[in-house]
């Protein structure tokens, strides 16, 4: 069943049952109702003729009831069966009732189905009239109540269907139309495809859910379609970066075995393993890059002390044309994360700076924060324009147009840097520094005492 055909049945049986159970409240109301005005007007007929018999002689016949026109009337003796008087309808029947004494219920008799007909309702009291005691029976042949049962009959034979048809229709239109637009938006959706991810949902003008989901999914397919960009543009990326190094060493190869007898091949060699290094520490970039993806960058978290990791990544970095200076802290530092990949990331920022800097790289920890502490590194290069550095941190960017790979830089450092520091919960921003050149601040959290 459908999602409407539900709603419809669900609905109609639903708006069904309470119209019937409004029905059979009301008809109960209404036949109380009506018995409590039958017997409040017999009794005040009994009332009415136990005044008339107060003189000692009973009216023949009794006076009728100026309430009900229907109504009847009878004074039964102390014997309870003994007829005294009785209006003119009753003037020939016997005890058409009986009262029990000690009771207040009456008793019919085989006189009331001589010739009574419709429905018989009765009222009895015992009494003293004049000093005797005597038992007063009004009746009244009445069509009310069975009229009643007869309109409740009515209704539910003929209302409750014909409500039943109503509400199921007024409801299969009414979600029929307020889900026409998720049918809009299911067809729009199997038409879009891996191959075009470009096309959206239409979104209903209405701010209701249907019109959240459409705009949701909309959302949803627009960060789909950026991610099947960037991961065409990543797969194409890695896969030029990765044919150069291979390419590189086959042709070297090649050179080599054309002329295997003149070919220098301890030169060879040694190009080859460049050109193997270089390789190697471009497939594990990346694969550090799809465990960033993964949400997996960092596997185990410790205390690490900042300024002893910064001493060994400058202890450790090769002699270069530019000294890297390590400026002392003022205070303990320490973050919570994993110490090989914080290294891994200061290390990436470090050897940019290293490569553009004219004389010399500053490297210092700046803890004037309470909660959060930044690592500072800062050359005296050209610097980086203020529109390229959010981009710099992009996958496989080099800002040099020309794509010169002389320097054996992937353009991957920096955007790693970038997702092991979103990884223990910090930035990476730029800025100019105080003698000319790039700043650049990774601001992590500190750990707590």
């Amino acid at each position: 069943m459908t999602v409407r055909t539900r709603v419809t049945v669900v609905a109609g049986a639903a708006l069904t049952a309470a119209v019937a159970l409004g029905l059979v409240i009301m008809y109960l109301v209404q036949l109380g109702s009506a018995r409590t005005t039958i017997d409040n007007q017999l009794r005040t007929y009994a009332t009415q003729i136990e005044q008339s018999g107060q003189s000692g002689r009973w009216p023949s016949p009794l006076p009728a009831s100026p309430l009900d026109a229907n109504a009847e009337a009878q004074v039964l003796a102390a014997d309870g069966t003994t007829v005294l008087a009785a209006t003119r309808g009753l003037a020939e029947y016997g005890a058409v009732y009986t009262l029990a004494p000690g009771s207040d219920t009456p008793v019919r008799q085989s006189a009331a189905d001589r010739g009574l007909g419709g429905e018989l309702r009765a009222y009895a009291t015992h009494t003293t009239v004049d000093g005797r005691s005597v038992d007063i029976v009004t009746l009244t042949t009445t069509t009310s109540l069975g009229q009643i049962n007869e309109t409740f009959t009515r209704l539910l034979l003929i209302g409750i269907p014909t409500i039943l048809l109503l509400a199921s229709g007024t409801v299969w239109l009414v979600v029929g139309r307020a889900l026409r637009p998720v049918e809009q938006i299911r067809r729009t959706t199997t038409e879009i495809s891996a191959a075009d991810l470009s096309r959206r949902v239409p979104e209903p003008t209405a701010h209701d859910e249907i019109g959240e989901l459409a705009r949701t999914m909309n959302g949803m397919l627009a960060r789909i379609e950026d991610s099947a960009v960037r991961q065409r543009r990543f797969v194409a990326d890695a896969s030029h970066e990765l044919r150069t190094p291979l390419a590189a060493i086959r042709t070297t190869l090649e050179v080599g075995l054309a002329h295997p007898q003149r070919a220098p091949w301890r030169e060879i060699a040694e190009r080859v393993m460049r050109q193997s290094s270089r390789l190697e520490s471009l497939v594990e970039q990346l694969l550090l890059l799809a465990r960033s993806d993964d949400r997996h960058l960092v596997q185990a978290r410790s205390r690490v002390a900042v300024e002893p990791l910064l001493r060994e990544v400058c202890a450790s970095t090769a002699p270069t044309r530019v000294p890297v200076v390590l400026r002392p802290a003022t205070a303990q530092a320490d973050v919570l994360g994993d110490a090989e990949q914080l290294e891994r990331l200061v290390r990436n920022i470090l050897d940019n700076a290293i490569r553009h800097a004219r004389s010399r790289v500053t490297l210092g920890i700046d803890t004037v924060a309470p909660d959060t502490l930044a690592i500072e590194i800062a050359d005296d290069g050209p610097g980086i324009p203020a529109q390229e550095r959010d981009r710099v941190f992009d996958r496989f960017i080099r800002l040099d147009t020309s794509r010169e790979r002389g320097s054996g830089t992937s353009g991957l450092g920096l955007g790693l840097a970038k997702e092991i520091a979103a990884a223990h919960g910090g930035t990476i921003t730029i800025s100019d520094a105080p003698g000319g050149g790039a700043m650049v601040r990774i601001i992590l959290p500190r750990a707590a005492d």
